[in-house]
């Protein structure tokens, strides 16, 4: 089983960038907690990706068809104004977990609006890191039963 990753703008600041509402940890910590729970429900391959930029991120969707049984996506700010991203999952129709660190709906009107969580198995937030892992077990699981 191949699981990608991939994360948004101003993710690459974790631990720096307003650590009472991310936290403290890294972009790379929750990676290698990641790989390591992937490794421990037998996740062959865990593919990693972050970008700033929308069409970066665009591409690496597109990229995700044939080479990904699922992914977990935290597109951060591009959640709620990506169209562009909405288009690139409706067309790969990979499956996929929608993560936050923050419980998006307790923030900013703006952020209670997503363009892609209709299309997700489903959405994780407000778990800090967590929300990766736990969004990880989800996957993993419904690919398990599928």
């Amino acid at each position: 089983m191949h699981i990608a990753v991939i994360n948004g703008p101003n993710l690459n600041l974790l631990g720096v960038r307003e650590p009472e509402r991310y936290g403290t940890s890294t972009l790379a910590q929750i990676e290698a907690a990641l790989r390591d729970r992937a490794r421990a429900l037998g996740v062959q391959q865990v593919s990693w990706f972050q970008s700033n930029h929308e069409g970066a991120l665009v591409d690496a969707v597109q990229g995700l068809a044939g080479a990904a049984d699922g992914a977990l996506v935290n597109a951060a700010a591009y959640t709620h104004t990506s169209v562009a991203l909405r288009d690139a999952f409706l067309a790969v129709r990979v499956p996929f977990v929608e993560v936050h660190l923050t419980n998006v709906w307790a923030r900013e009107e703006v952020r209670h609006r997503s363009l892609l969580a209709d299309l997700a198995l489903g959405v994780v937030a407000g778990f800090g890191a967590d929300s990766y892992l736990l969004g990880l077990e989800a996957l993993v699981g419904r690919l398990r039963r599928a």
